[in-house]
């Protein structure tokens, strides 16, 4: 059996997936990124192979995604994020139109064709405000651990107004509100409002149609999930993968070109 693998490298972490010949997850694995990129990639790709069993010379085909794509020296071809997680997120929910992809340091809005394929995308590159980045700001102003972001957001009641549109002065709001007396609680379901606010502004840019995905790391966010399909009115298809979806997405396009012939030479 042929199998295919995807990797995807972000700015925060690194994911890399292994299919096999029917598309079916075989193995996969989640990494700190780091400062050495070249490393977090093939450090990703050894995982997912010690998971799933496979031998590193029955992997045909590797591609790397993310915006270290170009640091994954090993890969036979590299293709953006956004081609990536939209074909990802039709492979695991087939009804989709449209993607939200939301990571450490960037959220993008993808709308996409039956098949996954992208018919228009935006994102919030010149700003984290609108990502994961922004709930790491809040996370150590409040000195509590990043996962436990979302339990405690879900407690608030009386949600705070968070004004500011800049990471950079999230700390200080936040810290400005616990001073006045406001809870821990109300000030997080605040940021994850504000943060649902900006993403939803870039899906209308592209337009929201159901049914609508939502990948990228902030994903294990429960708060995130509930405070954006709350807003949005209409549920979000997430799944346990969901954070992999760039990766998943890499793997079945490398899967298509094995099933198209385009296979790496072996070197004996």
């Amino acid at each position: 059996m042929a199998y295919a693998a995807g990797v995807d490298v972000g700015s925060t972490q690194t994911k890399g997936v292994i299919v096999d010949d029917t598309g079916a997850i075989v193995g996969r694995a989640l990494l700190p990124t780091g400062a050495n990129v070249v490393q977090a990639a093939e450090k990703a790709f050894r995982a997912c192979l010690d998971e799933s069993g496979v031998h590193e010379e029955d992997v045909a085909f590797v591609v790397g995604t993310g915006y270290g794509r170009y640091r994954v020296e090993f890969g036979d071809a590299q293709i953006t994020e956004i081609v990536c997680h939209a074909r990802g997120a039709a492979s695991m929910f087939p009804s989709t139109r449209t993607v939200l992809d939301m990571g450490g340091q960037d959220t993008k809005a993808i709308r996409i064709h039956p098949g996954g394929d992208v018919m228009d995308f935006c994102m919030n590159d010149k700003c984290a405000a609108g990502t994961g980045r922004f709930l790491q700001s809040a996370a150590a102003a409040l000195e509590i651990p990043l996962d436990e972001l979302g339990p405690v957001a879900l407690r608030g009641q009386r949600p705070v107004k968070i004004s500011t549109t800049c990471t950079v002065f999230a700390e200080s709001e936040v810290l400005s509100w616990l001073a006045r007396g406001k809870k821990m609680e109300d000030i997080l379901l605040g940021v994850h409002r504000s943060i649902a606010t900006r993403s939803i502004a870039l899906l209308r840019r592209v337009g929201i149609e159901d049914e609508i995905t939502f990948t990228g790391g902030v994903t294990r966010n429960r708060a995130m999930v509930e405070v954006l399909q709350e807003m949005l009115g209409r549920p979000l298809n997430v799944s346990p993968d969901s954070h992999y979806m760039g990766a998943l997405g890499a793997a079945l396009l490398a899967l298509e070109r094995v099933h198209a012939g385009q296979v790496k030479e072996v070197v004996s």
